[in-house]
């Protein structure tokens, strides 16, 4: 049975440099009659896919907080009225430090949100800068402060490292601004080039200049270090959580389970099949408008697509893979179809087996990529 859905809002107040999510500028966007759509896709796709009963729903973005408190009012009574019910355990929405005012959070609240993911990416105004962020140091302790205040304590905070003229010292300080919040969940990446991007146009033209990879690598081990000592659990690859509030949303990811995929370039994998929704908006919208559903490409994931996906998304995760979970559904043991690789990557010192369970090791975490790309190839259908 399906637990999960994740719905899109692209709007966005100010373009960030780095990112290359479906996103476009709001002013001047058919915003309502974009919200109409997404509930026209809802309601489709609930009657046409019945089994599921919502345990967790991601709103993310663009900056769902870009939207006003009307707007965002509108939307989540929609998400209610069709996905919500009493064994909704974890409702998530995406937030801009300085878009989320307390009014907005009083929505959020009113309407069942019991968890932020606050965008906050680093603490330095030059850095932020840098980034195509518009908020302040403030404006991060502002939310926070007000999000507590309306009673929702679980919050996440974003961080980035290898960043274009990031230190080292740059990096500690944003970490200790972050757990002086007091918050129970941190998510931290190195910066990733994406195409599309401003930083993809100026690397292009050698005027980005990125910290080394040894300093990147640093970074990274001191964030978990001092994660560590404060009581956070790394449970996956780049996140953190004091026990007990790990993203469920995020982890039906990783577990390699099923969800709905609702807006503009959304992704869904609904009864073995992924589908990819329009990303334009009047593409969108117009699909929503003649066929009940927006998407422009559908895949029905074969056997041997469904065990690679199994390993790489599993061995994400702090507890690894589990042999037993994957014979449950694929019938047959990992230790046999992916004999080879396990054992290359055990020698290396990548992986290891710890009873029926594989996990990454510390020294294969930094290289996650590398041993996933083992595992692809592997069984042809």
């Amino acid at each position: 049975m399906l637990k999960a859905a994740y719905l899109h809002i692209p709007f966005c107040v100010q373009i960030c440099h780095y990112c290359d999510f479906n996103k476009i500028f709001i002013q001047q966007q058919p915003v309502d009659e974009y919200l109409q759509s997404m509930k026209k896709e809802m309601v489709h796709t609930t009657t046409r896919f019945k089994d599921y009963e919502m345990e967790t729903i991601f709103v993310g973005g663009g900056t769902p907080t870009s939207l006003s408190e009307k707007q965002l009012q509108t939307f989540l009574s929609d998400v209610n009225e069709v996905l919500g019910n009493k064994f909704l355990k974890e409702f998530t929405v995406e937030a801009n430090p300085e878009q989320t005012t307390k009014e907005k959070i009083a929505v959020l609240k009113a309407n069942g949100v019991n968890r932020l993911s606050v965008g906050v990416q680093a603490f330095q105004s030059s850095l932020l800068k840098k980034l195509g962020r518009t908020h302040t140091k403030e404006d991060i302790y502002s939310t926070v402060a007000e999000a507590k205040k309306a009673g929702i304590d679980n919050m996440s905070i974003d961080l980035m490292f290898g960043l274009p003229g990031q230190t080292m010292d740059m990096f500690k300080e944003s970490v200790d601004e972050v757990l002086a919040l007091d918050v129970p969940h941190i998510s931290s990446y190195s910066l990733q080039i994406e195409k599309k991007t401003v930083f993809y146009n100026l690397a292009q033209k050698g005027k980005l200049i990125l910290p080394e990879q040894e300093l990147e690598a640093a970074m990274y081990d001191y964030l978990i270090e001092a994660l560590d000592k404060k009581g956070f659990k790394q449970y996956e690859i780049s996140n953190f959580a004091i026990p007990g509030f790990e993203s469920k949303h995020n982890l039906q990811y990783w577990n390699n389970n099923e969800y709905f995929g609702i807006g503009a370039g959304a992704h869904s994998y609904v009864e073995g099949t992924r589908r990819r929704n329009a990303g334009p908006l009047k593409q969108y919208m117009n699909l929503v408008e003649e066929h009940g559903f927006p998407y422009i490409e559908e895949h029905q994931v074969p056997l041997s697509e469904k065990m690679e996906e199994e390993m790489f998304m599993g061995l994400r995760k702090q507890e690894g893979v589990s042999d037993a979970t994957f014979m449950s559904r694929y019938g047959r043991s990992m230790f046999d179809i992916y004999k080879e690789p396990i054992q290359r990557l055990i020698q290396k010192g990548w992986l290891e087996q710890r009873e029926d369970t594989l996990v990454l090791t510390k020294d294969g975490r930094p290289l996650g990529n590398e041993v996933f790309q083992e595992f692809i190839g592997v069984v042809l259908d």
